[in-house]
């Protein structure tokens, strides 16, 4: 893998773009959470898709889509992450998390189960934990049922994570900001209620909140047991698509109305 460009800090995260083996170019990411130390948590959050068919109206990687990556593809961002920090390839990290989450809706991608179930075998990480992260398109329910096998070989008692982005629980606005057919709330929920274990980390539902999108506490309650959900808003970052469409971020330093949100949704058990 040649490295094309980079930009970033290494105290917090550096962002890469790099050419792989079979020529073409791809996009990953290792960060830190400050003021935490690598020893305590590292995060490699990698590609799975050349582009990405679905569009998403706050998201950059929609548009120009080339295709899925073959399994060798994504291990090449891994590979060059850890090798880097670690040639030994034994990462000492007590969280070692590599997020299936940069370019590409990843359960459109058999080949990240491929990679699930090779990431144990290529490095030695105690911390190592896995995260997928998805709009549930309709259609890829056989790649969520092995998602959920693996998990309980490989990653059983809270070593894996699962996280759905809904940004909103009015379906009508949800269809805009995710234009694809992809699965309702209720069968997100009853889904996600299947696949958590008993020792597992709860399933994240994770709202990159825009303001007037509305998040619901009694809506969320019908389809999401707080027992088996957690909830994680984040701001939005101002992309190009997201400038395009007028869509400015709910949460910002300061803003009260997202202290109120946290608040409602805390007081719903979440």
């Amino acid at each position: 893998m040649k490295i094309v460009a980079s930009t970033g800090r290494e105290d917090v995260a550096v962002a890469y773009v790099a050419e792989t083996a079979g020529g073409r170019l791809v996009e990953f990411t290792e960060a830190v959470q400050p003021p935490l130390p690598r020893s305590d948590k590292w995060v490699l959050i990698v590609s799975s898709l050349f582009g990405c068919p679905i569009r998403c109206a706050i998201c950059d990687a929609g548009g120009g889509y080339k295709g899925r990556m073959t399994a060798d593809e994504i291990l090449e961002q891994t590979d060059f992450l850890v090798d880097k920090r670690y040639p030994g390839r034994h990462v000492p990290s007590a969280k070692f998390k590599i997020q299936f989450a940069r370019v590409g809706e990843p359960s459109m991608n058999p080949a990240v189960l491929e990679v699930l179930c090779e990431l144990p075998r290529r490095y030695e990480a105690p911390g190592l934990l896995p995260s997928v992260s998805s709009v549930a398109p309709a259609g890829c329910g056989a790649f969520f049922d092995r998602l959920r096998d693996i998990k309980n070989r490989l990653y059983p008692d809270g070593r894996f994570q699962l996280q759905f982005s809904l940004h909103t629980t009015d379906e009508s606005l949800r269809d805009r900001l995710i234009p694809v057919k992809k699965w309702g709330l209720d069968r997100i929920g009853e889904f996600g209620s299947g696949f958590r274990a008993a020792r597992d980390r709860k399933v994240t539902l994770n709202f990159a909140l825009a303001r007037g999108t509305p998040i619901d506490p009694d809506v969320l309650l019908r389809s999401f047991d707080p027992s088996d959900f957690i909830i994680k808003i984040t701001p939005i970052n101002p992309t190009h698509r997201a400038v395009m469409n007028g869509i400015v971020s709910h949460v910002e330093p300061g803003r009260e109305e997202a202290v109120d949100e946290i608040d409602r949704l805390r007081a719903a058990g979440y």
